[in-house]
């Protein structure tokens, strides 16, 4: 089984002060969704990521691990 690494995730939402539940709730899915997201269990889909985005006001690289400049959305 692949494993995904979206270790950013959890550290974005623990320094909003969010559990799983909050965030999975701000993303409009279950909560066990968003723990196989966060734990990389399964994929983030594109449109999630996107509002992942768009909510820590960070680009999907930063999120990606891409880079460790969490740049502001233009």
């Amino acid at each position: 089984m692949q494993k995904y690494i979206y270790s950013r995730i959890r550290d974005l939402r623990e320094d909003k002060d969010l559990t799983q539940e909050e965030l999975a709730k701000i993303l409009g899915k279950q909560l066990t969704t968003y723990r196989r997201w966060e734990s990389g269990e399964t994929e983030i889909p594109t449109h999630i990521l996107k509002k992942l985005c768009e909510f820590y006001n960070v680009s999907a690289d930063f999120i990606l691990e891409f880079t460790d400049t969490p740049k502001p959305l233009k």
